[in-house]
């Protein structure tokens, strides 16, 4: 069943997304080489409990961390640890806030020092066909809108989709309806109407789509080894545009910092 927020609803939300954005504000400062990614986990369960909301992952299903951490080859759940970043390495940081009584999510995928310009390439297209795929979040479209804009950009560009791991809708529970793959056919699926909130979230392989996932029975990686990437924001179908909720400027700021 899909749940389509009123505009109070949707206030609370916005509310919840910016804390996540500065959440990830936080966490971007700390990205570089020498810093294990169990640091950034702390940092975030820190500075979200300090603004009087809790992490969405932590305990999720039983997931022991508030973020998740992708580095590399691994393309979405992995967990902090005590790896150490270094120069070359690309990282998914994705993290969920629950905030009087509704959540919102936000993913961003960091390069660490100097990546080569390959990876830099794949980095910018998934960045770029998840807007692409936030163009199609308007009142009258589809979900197969959205789906085929984030595939036509990345596969345009010889990259891999991720089929198996897809958005989502979310309010009141982390994961609602309706699924929100990236890839698909214009013109089908569910038609989506004004109020209706989902977290759209290219995972885009420099190689081929196909997915292992680790004995430890989160992490996901790529079947080939190679580096994948990942961009996600919470956003709002409205009638002309959508709205998004999350932001990356906090990011962005503290890049230049």
């Amino acid at each position: 069943m899909i749940f389509y927020k009123t505009e109070e609803e949707i206030e609370q939300i916005r509310q919840s997304a910016m804390i996540l954005s500065q959440a990830h504000g936080e966490i971007a400062l700390l990205i570089k080489e020498g810093v294990k990614t169990v640091d950034l986990d702390n940092r975030a369960e820190e500075f979200i409990q300090d603004h009087g909301a809790k992490p969405s992952f932590k305990n999720y299903n039983g997931f022991p961390y508030s973020l998740c951490i992708s580095v590399n080859s691994t393309v979405v759940h992995g967990m902090p640890s005590k790896y150490v970043l270094k120069d070359g390495d690309v990282i998914s940081v994705d993290c969920g806030v629950y905030f009087k009584g509704f959540h919102s999510d936000c993913a961003y995928t960091h390069a660490v020092g100097n990546v080569s310009e390959e990876v830099q390439k794949l980095l910018t297209v998934t960045e770029e066909s998840l807007y692409k795929g936030i163009e199609n979040a308007t009142v009258g479209s589809r979900l197969g809108d959205i789906g085929f804009a984030v595939q036509q950009h990345a596969e345009g560009n010889g990259y891999g989709v991720v089929r198996e791991l897809v958005g989502h809708g979310l309010g009141r529970n982390l994961h609602e309806s309706p699924e929100v793959p990236n890839y698909g056919r214009r013109g089908q699926g569910v038609k989506l109407q004004n109020g209706l909130v989902i977290a759209i979230e290219p995972m885009i392989n420099l190689g081929t789509r196909h997915i292992v996932q680790e004995d430890d029975g989160w992490t996901i990686r790529t079947r080939d080894n190679k580096p994948s990437a990942h961009f996600e924001h919470t956003v709002v179908v409205r009638k002309d545009k959508a709205e998004i909720l999350t932001s990356f400027e906090y990011i962005k700021q503290a890049k230049k910092q």
